[in-house]
C-alpha cells in the first residue's frame, strides 16, 4: 500500500493510528483548539502534522506543529517565496506544491525542501503522471501526488499520497 498524507477537514482524530499515514495536514483556518489537540495527538501517535493555507506559515509559528506546505503554483519567483520560508521556520519539515511543468519543478527542487508536490485531476492525469515519473527518476527529494478528483492513482510512482480525510474515508470503505 502506499504512504499516504491526509489533509483533515474536519475535526476528529479517527485516522490518527492508521499505520499507512505518516504525515497529517492541517489548514491555517483550523480551530486553535482542535489545532493544538490534534498535534499533540499526532506527536504521541509518531505521526507528523504540516500546516497549509495561506497563512500557513502564521500557523507553524502559533502552534508549532512538524512543517508546512507551500503553495508556490502562483508565486512569480518561486524561490524566493521558498527561501523566505525556510529562513523563518528553520528547523519546519517542508513540501513545496509547484506547477506540473518541469522547468518549475526543477527551480523548487534546487531550493532543498523536504517534499515536491505535483497536483493530479483527471483532466491532464497521464501527462502529470510522466512528470512525476521524470522526476523521480532525476530528483533525490521525495515527492507527493496530491490527488484533487477522483481519479486512479494506484500506478503512481509517488513517495505520497495526498488526500483529504473524506476521501481517504471512502478508498478505506473500497
Amino acid at each position: 500500500m502506499q504512504n499516504f498524507i491526509v489533509r483533515i477537514t474536519q475535526e476528529n482524530f479517527k485516522l490518527l493510528n492508521r499505520a499507512e499515514i505518516g504525515c497529517f495536514i492541517l489548514p491555517d483556518t483550523t480551530s486553535p483548539e482542535f489545532a493544538a489537540e490534534f498535534i499533540a495527538k499526532a506527536c504521541a501517535a509518531d505521526k507528523l502534522v504540516l500546516a497549509e493555507g495561506e497563512k500557513a506559515l502564521d500557523f507553524y509559528l502559533q502552534y508549532n506543529p512538524d512543517g508546512l506546505i507551500l503553495n508556490t503554483a502562483k508565486e512569480a519567483n518561486p524561490a524566493k517565496a521558498i527561501k523566505e520560508v525556510q529562513k523563518k521556520a528553520k528547523k519546519a519539515v517542508l513540501g513545496v506544491v509547484t506547477r506540473n511543468r518541469r522547468h518549475e519543478a526543477m527551480l523548487v527542487s534546487e531550493c532543498e525542501p523536504d517534499f515536491v508536490i505535483f497536483k493530479f485531476w483527471k483532466d491532464g492525469f497521464e501527462s502529470n503522471k510522466e512528470l512525476l515519473d521524470w522526476y523521480g527518476e532525476l530528483f533525490l527529494i521525495q515527492n507527493a501526488a496530491q490527488i484533487e478528483e477522483d481519479c486512479d492513482f494506484s500506478a503512481l510512482n509517488a513517495d505520497f499520497i495526498i488526500l483529504d480525510d473524506v476521501k481517504y474515508t471512502i478508498l478505506l470503505a473500497k
